[in-house]
C-alpha cells in the first residue's frame, strides 16, 4: 500500500510539471510537486558544464536579448560553436546557491540592464527544511532547478506586456567546480553567496563554499570593482567567510556605511527563502560584502 501511494504522488508530480511546460500555465508553480534530496555531491562531476564559456548556449535562457542577426548558422566542419546564437549583453550577475529563486525574483527588477544567472547549490540548509519542509541562478538540485525554472516561465507570461523577468534565468550546474566553465575573465559584476550550508563538522569544511581556492575563481571571474556578497544567520560560517576573502589578495571588505546604501544588500536581507525563515524565527543575519580589486602590475 505504501509503495502504491509514493507511485501515485510521483505521477501526480510528474503531471503537475508536464502540465506546466506543455499547456504554458501562468500560475506560480508550488513547491510540494518538485520534491528533490536535500543532498548532491558537489565534488561530482554530474556532467552539466560547458568546456568553456563559448560553448555555453545561453539564449535558451534569455530568448529576449537574442541578437538581431542572430540567425543560427553551421559551418562546413560542422562547429557546434558557430551554432551559437549570441545575445546583446553578456550575463553580469549571478546567485549561486539560487534555491528557490526568491532573490533573482526580487533583483530582476531592480537591475533591469543586467542578466541575472541563478544556481541552486548542492547542501542548502533551506532545501533540507522546505522537503523536511542576467541574473542567474545556479543550481545542482534538479527538481529545484525545474521549479525556478518554471517560477521564471510563469512570471514572464504574467507579465508579458511589460516585458519583465526576461533578464533571469536558472540552470543546474556545480559551481563549485566549474565556474570558470561557464564565465570569462572578468565577466560578472556581482556574486551572491546567500545561507549557504554551514558545513558545521570540521571535515566538511572542504565542502563550504568560501575558501581561498573557491576565492580565487571568484577573483578570475569577476570585474575589478565587482561585488561578492555573502549572507548566513551562522556567526562561525560568517566568521569563515570573512576570514578567507580578508586573506585573499583580489578582494577588500566593503565597509558597513557602503552595505547600508547598496539597495542589493537590502533586498538579499529580506527576500531569500531563508531569510525570510530567519526573519521569522527571530534569527540574526551577518552580512559581509567583498570589492574585487585591480590586479597588480607585471614586474
Amino acid at each position: 500500500m505504501a509503495s502504491q501511494a509514493s507511485s501515485t504522488k510521483r505521477q501526480k508530480r510528474d503531471e503537475y510539471r508536464k502540465a506546466h511546460k506543455e499547456d504554458g500555465l501562468t500560475e506560480l508553480p508550488k513547491k510540494r510537486f518538485y520534491r528533490q534530496r536535500a543532498h548532491a555531491n558537489p565534488f561530482s562531476d554530474h556532467q552539466l558544464d560547458p568546456a568553456d564559456p563559448d560553448s555555453m548556449d545561453w539564449a535558451a535562457h534569455y530568448p529576449a536579448y537574442l541578437a538581431p542577426d542572430s540567425e543560427q548558422s553551421t559551418t562546413e566542419n560542422n562547429d557546434s560553436r558557430s551554432a551559437l546564437r549570441p545575445l546583446t549583453r553578456a550575463v553580469t550577475v549571478a546567485d549561486i546557491g539560487c534555491g528557490f529563486g526568491g532573490l533573482l525574483v526580487a533583483l530582476a527588477p531592480k537591475l533591469p540592464n543586467e542578466l541575472l544567472i541563478g544556481k541552486p547549490h548542492f547542501k542548502t540548509r533551506r532545501l533540507r527544511r522546505l522537503i523536511s519542509r542576467n541574473s542567474t541562478g545556479m543550481e545542482i538540485r534538479t527538481q529545484v532547478t525545474e521549479f525556478v525554472q518554471d517560477r521564471i516561465r510563469a512570471l514572464r507570461k504574467q507579465n508579458a506586456e511589460d516585458g519583465l523577468y526576461q533578464n533571469i534565468a536558472c540552470l543546474r550546474a556545480n559551481s563549485m567546480k566549474f565556474l570558470p566553465n561557464f564565465f570569462k575573465k572578468a565577466q560578472l559584476k556581482k556574486i551572491f553567496l546567500c545561507f549557504p550550508d554551514p558545513h558545521f563538522k570540521a571535515r566538511k569544511h572542504k565542502a563550504r563554499i568560501v575558501s581561498l581556492t573557491l576565492n580565487s575563481e571568484y577573483a578570475f571571474v569577476m570585474q575589478p570593482g565587482g561585488i561578492v556578497y555573502t549572507i548566513t544567520d551562522v556567526e562561525d560560517l560568517h566568521t569563515w567567510m570573512v576570514r578567507h576573502f580578508d586573506e585573499h589578495l583580489s578582494f577588500e571588505k566593503v565597509t558597513k556605511e557602503e552595505e547600508a546604501e547598496d539597495e542589493c544588500v537590502k533586498t538579499m536581507m529580506v527576500e531569500t527563502e531563508e531569510g525570510k525563515k530567519v526573519a521569522r524565527n527571530k534569527g540574526e543575519k551577518f552580512v559581509a560584502c567583498f570589492r574585487r580589486l585591480e590586479d597588480p602590475p607585471w614586474p
